[in-house]
């Protein structure tokens, strides 16, 4: 692959930069590593995704975050929204989702972190949020507002609602939906096809399948670019 020369533009830049800082955090937030699986030169059809024992990668309730008209492959992240690797990683899936959104299905599923206090909290609420039909809009709202409450010790649960409500909730049925145990398990179905699956940290992606191993942008979209085709 041809580096680009030290010239580049102020966005390439900043992409290098981002992507240092992703791996960094990254590094911290997941004991030194962010774990995938490298990605195969044969790459098997969108549907033929292997379950473990009963796990599934992709279940008929998930999120997907776009709808290709003719999808060429699935891109499968678990995300933990307290987790500030995660947060870096956005600006980036942002980017790859219109480039690729037309040809790729992205696929969020919650993976929240045993060490983070409220990540599990944030997930309740995105999902009540995903009840309203506003699933990406809280999405959206967690990273943006991450660094005011991430890592704190207390339950942000308070604040998590007074989101909700800046984005028209019905705050009735939010609250009932965050009360309600079938939003947990639905939650925790996520984390326990996760862990099935071999997910340990955040964030790990799946392309048609397959754990991904990356180590530069230009890598992870090259792989996009193979599996689209």
């Amino acid at each position: 692959m041809t580096q680009a020369p030290p010239t580049t533009t102020t966005t390439d830049a900043a992409r290098k930069i981002r992507m240092i800082i992703w791996i960094i955090l990254g590094a911290v937030v997941a004991a030194g590593l962010i774990w995938y699986a490298v990605f195969t030169t044969t790459k098997p059809a969108p549907a033929a995704l292997q379950p473990v024992g009963d796990a599934q990668l992709v279940r008929e309730d998930s999120h997907r975050v776009t709808n290709p008209g003719t999808e060429k492959a699935q891109l499968v992240e678990f995300l933990d929204f307290e987790c500030e690797s995660c947060r870096a990683a956005v600006p980036l899936v942002e980017e790859l989702k219109r480039e690729y959104g037309d040809r790729i299905t992205f696929v969020h599923r919650y993976f929240p972190l045993p060490g983070h206090r409220n990540s599990g909290t944030a997930a309740l609420a995105v999902e009540a949020a995903a009840q309203q039909g506003k699933y990406e809009q809280m999405d959206t709202k967690m990273f943006e507002t991450q660094p005011h409450w991430g890592e704190k010790q207390d339950s942000q649960a308070a604040l998590f609602r007074t989101y909700a409500q800046e984005l028209g909730l019905d705050l009735t049925q939010y609250d009932a939906a965050v009360a309600n145990e079938a939003t947990k398990v639905r939650i925790r179905k996520d984390v326990d096809d996760g862990t099935a699956l071999g997910v340990t940290g955040t964030p790990t992606f799946f392309l048609n399948g397959e754990e991904l191993t990356l180590n530069t942008e230009e890598q992870f979209r090259q792989l996009l670019d193979d599996a689209s085709k």
